[in-house]
């Protein structure tokens, strides 16, 4: 069976990008005439016949929209994938799914021009802001041509962004440790390269700063999200500050190791130390004790992503120029026995 030419293949013979091929099978005027000529020659030699799909979106029915994700190990982003999916049926839209398996070595070109190349709809990138990864995709993508709602990054000018309130959630995880008479409270961050690790820091920083607190640096220990990392940081606070009171442990894969490390180290929870976590994952209030814990709504981020992204799309099929929207997800404090001054 003789090979299908796809638009990745047109971009690399033409040396250019597929969304410049892209620009030329639209008959976009956004293309240098000798541009033009020049992929036109390439797609002519190569053979190349636009995909039902292709035909479908220049006349505005298609129904395929793409998203980029990573790290499914962890409960975030996979709760949030199937908060996609849930909405995307609900529209009538179908995924195209791409995996980073490492975003910090992988910008995410590949799977971009698999899904440019397949002629989705639109992209909904779900992979989280680890340095500056997402630079490149600013520079690589039109947005006008291509709709993308991102998740979880700063947000920036004309750009759809569904963002939940982390720094809020770390001042409410802070602010409610406070409120039970705590005053030597420590953080177990995620790791520094992520948005997200250091917005829920920087709430916790603000609240224990406006109250007074001097140098938190002796209170704070990086993880890497999993519980093996809270467990090895748990022990690492209580070594730096034996009179350490109450910890924010920035979520509760890592609220798990830090609540068995406690034990190991002979403090009682709640009794000895207190703990909150970040995500309320299903077991979380099954823990020992009972997890105290920032709950994000990952599912309505998802939804949300897909409703963005729907607009956007609509918006295109009667010639408008999509509108870039922020939807911000608020967290909730969800008190149980871990943190509890009554529970001791």
């Amino acid at each position: 069976m003789a090979k299908v030419v796809t638009i990745r293949d047109v971009a690399k013979q033409a040396g250019v990008s597929p969304m410049t091929v892209s620009r030329v099978l639209n008959d976009r005027p956004d293309v240098s005439p000798t541009t033009r000529r020049h992929v036109q020659k390439i797609i002519d030699d190569l053979g190349y016949s636009p995909s039902a799909i292709a035909r479908n979106l220049s006349r505005g029915r298609s129904n395929t929209i793409g998203v980029v994700s990573s790290a499914l190990e962890f409960y975030g982003p996979s709760r949030t994938l199937v908060g996609i999916e849930r909405q995307a049926n609900e529209l009538g839209l179908s995924l195209m799914v791409r995996l980073l398996h490492n975003p910090l070595e992988s910008r995410g070109d590949r799977a971009l021009d698999e899904l440019v190349s397949n002629q989705v709809a639109g992209i909904i990138w779900a992979v989280a802001e680890i340095g500056d990864q997402r630079e490149w995709l600013f520079e690589n993508l039109d947005h006008d041509e291509m709709p993308v709602v991102f998740l979880n990054m700063k947000p920036r000018p004309d750009t759809s962004v569904v963002m939940v309130n982390n720094r809020l959630g770390g001042r409410l995880a802070a602010a409610h440790l406070l409120e039970q008479g705590y005053e030597k409270i420590g953080i177990i961050t995620g790791p520094q390269d992520w948005w997200e690790a250091r917005e829920r820091e920087a709430g916790w920083q603000e609240i224990l700063q406006d109250a007074g607190q001097g140098d938190l640096n002796k209170l704070t220990v990086h993880g890497d999200w999993t519980a093996a990392s809270g467990h090895k940081s748990m022990i690492e606070l209580l070594d730096r500050e034996p009179n350490l009171e109450a910890v924010f442990v920035c979520n509760d894969s890592m609220a798990l190791g830090a609540l068995q490390a406690a034990t190991v180290y002979g403090r009682s929870v709640p009794h000895d130390l207190a703990v909150v976590g970040f995500d309320d994952i299903p077991e979380s209030a099954y823990f020992s004790p009972p997890l105290t814990t920032i709950r994000q709504d990952l599912l309505d981020v998802g939804c949300q992503a897909v409703s963005l992204l729907h607009h956007q799309l609509e918006a295109q099929r009667v010639d408008q120029s999509p509108t870039a929207e922020v939807a911000v997800i608020e967290p909730r404090l969800i008190v149980r026995q871990s943190s509890m001054q009554s529970a001791k």
